[in-house]
């Protein structure tokens, strides 16, 4: 069983930076590849970026490439997502999510457990 905790969301201006942080809980935490997700109203859930569990890979949605980084710190059970050059359009509740196993997916389907989600309003 795995908790996972987002905090760091908030309202920011377009251009302007947040990071979200992701506070696991559970055994083998590093054995997970984390990912984030993001829902904005009335849309699906879609990918954001994920990393592998010692932190050496990492994926990124097309429309986050170049603004958003994911990172991980295996000892604190934590996994974070930089955001940089934040756009109107990346206002959306963001997930933090895990999934066992070593073959990496973007399918929200494919992720066991998450979070309850925290807001990103960017306001342009």
């Amino acid at each position: 069983q795995v908790q996972l905790v987002e905090s760091g969301g908030g309202l920011v201006q377009a251009g302007g930076s947040l990071r979200l942080s992701c506070a696991g809980s559970g055994r083998s935490f590093s054995s997970y590849i984390m990912a984030w997700f993001r829902q904005a109203p009335g849309k699906e859930r879609e990918f954001v970026a994920a990393i592998r569990g010692s932190g050496g890979t990492t994926y990124y949605a097309e429309s986050v490439k170049g603004r958003f980084t994911i990172s991980r710190d295996n000892a604190k059970n934590a996994v974070y997502l930089q955001m940089n050059s934040l756009r109107s359009e990346d206002t959306a509740v963001y997930y933090c999510a895990s999934k066992g196993g070593s073959l990496y997916y973007s399918s929200k389907n494919a992720y066991d457990y998450w979070g309850q989600g925290t807001q990103v309003t960017v306001s342009s």
